[in-house]
C-alpha cells in the first residue's frame, strides 16, 4: 500500500486517539476473559468486506481484553446480515462472550423495519470502522460542464442498477445545487467504472479507494470535486489525504429547507459513513462493555495492526463509540416518509428504488 493510505489510516487512528484520549485504568469490577472462548458474530459470508475487518481486527482486542480470550469468527449470513443480529439477541447471553462486527445494512431503517425483530439503538457500540470517507471523481471536461445546463450533461457512472450511498452524492447535487448531470447504471464494480472513466464513456464517479483516485489525478485529466467525509466528534470533516477538497455536507448546508427533505439528507449522510460496527448485545453490563470500550481503543492504535492493515485493505479508518452511536440513532430517527421521498427524487433522475 502507497505511504499516502499509509497516512490516511495512520491520521484515522490520530483522531481516533486524540477524541477518546489514553484508557482509562480498569477499575476493580473488571471482567477478566482469561481461559474464554469469545464468539465474533459476522453476518456476512467470509471473504466480504466485513469478514475482513473482523478478521483483522480479531486478535488485537483478543491481546486487549481482559485475560487475553481466545477470539472464534462465525460467519452466519443472511437477511443482509439481520440473520446474525436476530441470532445474537434471542440465542447468547449479554456476558460478553458474543459480540457482533456488523454492516450499516444491518442498522439501515430501511432493512431491520422489515426483516429485523430489533432496536439498533439498544446495543452497546464499543467502536466502528470506516473508509475515511469516499469522493467524486471528475473529468475536466465534465468539470467545466457540471454547472453550465446549457451545455451537455455530465455523465455519472453507477455500479449495478441502484447506485451505491457514496455515489448518491450526484443525486443531491442534480437535486439542490443545480448540477448538470445524468445517470448511467449497471456497471460491474469499480474497477469496470475507472476503466469507463479513462475511455470517455462516463464522466464522472465516486470511490472511496485512494489509489485508484490518486492515479486518476496524477493523469491530469481529472480532478476530485468533492468529498463525503467521516464523523468525528459527531461533525464531518474531510480526508488528511483530500486537503482542500470540500466537505458535501458542507456544501449542502443551507441549501434544503422541506424539514422532510432535511431528513432524507441527514438519512444519507449517517448511512454513508456507517460502514461497519462493533457491538454487543443489549443489557450487557457496564464494565463489560467498558472493557471492550478500551480493548478497541488499545487495537486500533496497536502498531501490529497497522503492519497487517496495509497488506489487505486500502483503507482501514477506526471509528469511536460514540460516533459510531450517534450515527445509529440519526438513523434509527429516520420517518417512514423518506423512503417515500427519495424515491421521488431518485425517479426524476431516472432511477428506481429497488423492492
Amino acid at each position: 500500500m502507497s505511504r499516502i493510505l499509509s497516512g490516511c489510516f495512520l491520521g484515522a487512528v490520530a483522531s481516533l486517539a486524540l477524541l477518546l484520549g489514553p484508557a482509562p485504568a480498569r477499575p476493580a469490577d473488571t471482567p477478566d476473559f482469561k481461559g474464554q472462548k469469545i464468539t465474533m458474530l459476522i453476518g456476512f459470508a467470509a471473504g466480504g468486506g466485513t469478514d475482513v475487518s473482523g478478521r483483522l481486527l480479531a486478535p488485537f482486542l483478543a491481546k486487549h481484553l481482559p485475560g487475553q480470550p481466545t477470539i472464534i469468527v462465525q460467519n452466519m449470513p443472511g437477511a443482509f446480515g439481520i440473520n446474525a443480529v436476530n441470532f445474537m439477541l434471542n440465542q447468547t447471553k449479554p456476558d460478553g462472550l458474543v459480540f457482533s462486527v456488523g454492516a450499516n445494512s444491518q442498522v439501515d431503517p430501511m432493512n431491520y423495519r422489515k426483516a429485523g425483530h430489533y432496536d439498533p439503538t439498544k446495543f452497546h457500540y464499543f467502536g466502528g470502522i470506516g473508509r475515511g470517507g469516499y469522493a467524486i471523481v471528475v473529468s475536466k471536461d465534465g468539470e467545466k460542464r457540471l454547472h453550465d445546463l446549457k451545455q451537455k450533461p455530465v455523465v455519472m457512472g453507477s455500479v449495478g442498477g441502484w447506485p451505491r450511498a457514496a455515489m448518491q452524492i450526484t443525486v443531491w447535487g442534480v437535486e439542490f445545487l443545480g448540477w448538470n448531470a445524468r445517470w448511467v447504471t449497471g456497471y460491474q464494480g469499480t474497477n469496470d467504472l475507472m476503466i469507463a472513466l479513462d475511455r470517455g464513456e462516463i464522466d464522472m464517479t465516486a470511490t472511496g479507494n485512494m489509489f485508484q483516485l490518486k492515479q486518476q489525478v496524477e493523469s491530469g485529466k481529472f480532478a476530485i470535486l468533492t468529498q463525503s467525509g467521516a464523523l468525528v466528534k459527531g461533525k464531518f470533516v474531510g480526508r488528511a489525504d483530500l486537503p482542500g477538497v470540500p466537505v458535501f455536507t458542507d456544501q449542502m448546508a443551507g441549501k434544503i429547507t422541506d424539514p422532510l427533505a432535511v431528513k432524507a439528507f441527514k438519512y444519507w449522510a449517517s448511512i454513508t459513513a456507517t460502514d461497519k460496527f462493533l457491538a454487543l448485545p443489549p443489557d450487557t453490563p457496564k464494565p463489560i462493555v467498558d472493557a471492550y470500550n478500551q480493548a478497541f481503543i488499545a487495537a486500533a492504535k496497536d502498531p501490529e495492526l497497522l503492519a497487517m492493515s496495509e497488506k489487505i485493505s486500502d483503507d482501514f479508518a477506526p471509528m469511536s463509540a460514540q460516533d459510531m452511536t450517534m450515527l445509529v440513532q440519526d438513523l434509527a430517527d429516520t420517518p417512514p416518509q423518506v423512503v417515500d421521498y427519495l424515491t421521488r427524487i431518485f425517479a426524476k433522475q431516472g432511477l428506481k428504488m429497488s423492492e
